[in-house]
């Protein structure tokens, strides 16, 4: 029996002899992480990517839980195809060598950082409530093959996620993962960062499995690897525990504050987003549906925004003076926010005077600001946008031919949109919005929308259940650069 030294990648970490369904041949564990058999021709397992636990059964065999790429056999090269899940068992040829496989296979994998304990919020009212199915037949046998132990939560109604996030203790937990759609993972960041010890809790790794309406997150996430958006390439990240730093934007108005880790959408999008919400039977469709009606029946907004450009988009707008203070008086809605948030973090403590402003004036057809490249699984609303660049990415329509938007829209699948000449397509660093009434109708104000929620609403006939958490007026938009952490794939 081999125990390999300290050599090369390729070196062994454990070489011997055991037993595949009855015939003996080599087993080679090496340093790089290769799993290595020959039976009738050689294959190998990769144990970083696609060894996913083990288990010492009776009559001393080993089982090793792996997810493969649908082909003939288990080897190390060949063309991608669908990932399974697939065991391997081999028996070694005496005790001493049993216990010597499992304490370097137990080393190696524990070696990778991988979680070990995780916290599930399973949202049922998402989407097409299909969160339940998914996680019994799609995500739950990856992580009991992986051997991690697991807390399931149903969230039973609106901020209940929330609510867990800013009390649990953390020390139970190696990360935290929502089989939803964005907006669990919104109420999680909300809550962890509402906490008196928001500093460390904000750097709990937070996973995403799609089971909602959009899924832009971990869409994002994926198409960034080059991965199809699924449940077994989503929860893989997870189990892999690799990570990935995301910017978290701080929305305020006086001493309110809401944090948002997708985006912000005042005008078309937000209209099209929460408007829609009564043909959420129609599950995704329901958007393309009612963009329609929309597009069709245009609303154009007055208003204004300022910001303050990336590098080389300084051209962008007018020079103006920073003139966002904070106001005198809260509302109850905002006196109560604050109370919650006191021990919370509080935003950034960037000097906004000193930095270089710009304005746009309006009318605008749409105003949308996005940290990560897409909206849903089928919108690439920021086809540049990063998830640690410390920037936003500003996608702003004013006046355009309905047949214009219509076919800008259109292309909304792959980013196309935003070389249309009706685009204004920006980074920035921080944001102001002064949202108007509409150009139509001055009686009649919009949407203000963050990661699918109301957070300001003015005079508009959609009124929804929640009470909007800040007023339709001035609002402020910092950008904190990698503040919370996502699993990721590598």
């Amino acid at each position: 029996m081999d125990q390999g030294g300290q050599l090369d990648n390729l070196s062994p970490i454990l070489s011997d002899q055991v037993l595949v369904n009855g015939t003996a041949v080599p087993l080679t564990l090496t340093c790089d992480g290769r799993l290595r058999f020959l039976g009738q021709r050689q294959r190998c397992l990769a144990v970083e990517k696609e060894v996913l636990g083990f288990a010492v059964e009776e009559g001393s065999r080993i089982r090793i839980k792996a997810v493969v790429e649908e082909r003939e056999g288990i080897c190390c090269c060949g063309n991608r195809g669908d990932l399974v899940r697939e065991s391997f068992v081999f028996e070694p040829l005496s005790e001493d060598s049993l216990a010597l496989w499992s304490q370097k296979l137990r080393d190696y994998i524990d070696s990778l950082g991988r979680p070990k304990r995780l916290l599930i919020f399973l949202n049922p009212f998402g989407g097409k409530k299909s969160a339940t199915k998914i996680f019994s037949e799609d995500v739950k046998p990856y992580l009991e093959d992986a051997d991690i132990q697991i807390t399931v939560i149903e969230t039973k109604y609106q901020l209940h996620a929330k609510e867990v996030a800013k009390t649990m203790d953390l020390s139970k937990y190696d990360g935290i993962v929502c089989v939803s759609g964005d907006g669990i993972l919104v109420e999680v960041v909300n809550g962890l960062l509402e906490r008196e010890d928001w500093s460390a809790a904000i750097n709990m790794p937070i996973g995403m499995v799609p089971a909602g309406t959009g899924n832009g997150m971990v869409k994002s996430l994926l198409h960034a690897a080059g991965e199809p958006c699924c449940v077994s390439n989503a929860i893989l990240a997870v189990i892999r525990g690799y990570k990935h730093s995301l910017d978290v934007a701080t929305i305020s108005q006086g001493k309110t504050r809401f944090f948002s880790v997708l985006m912000l959408a005042w005008g078309l999008i937000a209209d099209i987003d929460i408007e829609s919400e009564k043909y959420r039977w129609m599950g995704s469709a329901r958007l393309d549906f009612y963009a329609i009606q929309r597009i069709f029946h245009l609303r154009y907004y007055n208003g204004r925004i300022c910001f303050v450009p990336a590098p080389g988009f300084e051209d962008y707008g007018e020079p103006v003076s920073y003139h966002c203070k904070p106001t005198d008086e809260e509302s109850p809605k905002q006196e109560e926010s604050l109370k919650t948030q006191q021990h919370g973090y509080l935003g950034s403590d960037v000097k906004l005077e000193d930095m270089h402003w710009r304005t746009i004036s309006g009318p605008f057809v749409s105003v949308w600001l996005h940290n990560v490249p897409w909206g849903s699984e089928d919108v690439m609303a920021a086809p540049n946008a990063k998830f640690s660049d410390g920037y936003l990415d500003l996608i702003m329509v004013k006046g355009l031919p309905k047949l214009a938007l219509l076919s800008m829209m259109s292309n909304m699948n792959d980013g196309s949109h935003v070389e249309s000449p009706y685009v204004t397509y920006i980074k920035v660093k921080a944001f102001i919005l002064e949202p108007g009434t509409r150009v139509e109708d001055a009686t009649k104000e919009g949407i203000i929308d963050s990661d699918g929620e109301v957070i300001a609403r003015g005079n508009v006939t959609y009124k929804g259940n929640q009470k909007p958490l800040m007023a339709y007026d001035k609002v402020q938009i910092t950008v904190d650069q990698g503040l919370a952490t996502l699993f990721a794939p590598k």
